[in-house]
């Protein structure tokens, strides 16, 4: 029975063990986190503005996209509209 009492005893400590150290890790980590933010801050960079013209796709391209389609779809499909994201 006393060898049961001190197992139990062993794997409590080990556990708040455990515990304790990974809320330090937690708590260190924010705090690296929230030093790192005040005193270097993320430059921003401006947005681009986005031009309203999309990019023309190259007519080769534009073919293979098509012959693409046509096989997938046995000739049933249709590309209407390519847009370069």
């Amino acid at each position: 029975m006393e060898n049961l009492e001190t197992a139990f005893l062993l794997m409590v400590v080990g556990m708040a063990t455990v515990f304790v150290i990974l809320l330090i890790v937690i708590y260190l980590g924010k705090l690296l986190i929230s030093l790192v933010n005040k005193y270097a801050p993320e430059e921003v960079v401006p947005a681009k503005q986005a031009s309203r013209v999309p990019a023309a796709i190259p007519g080769n391209i534009l073919a293979a996209i098509t012959a693409a389609v046509n096989v997938v779809t046995q000739g049933k499909g249709k590309v209407s509209k390519v847009e370069k994201l």
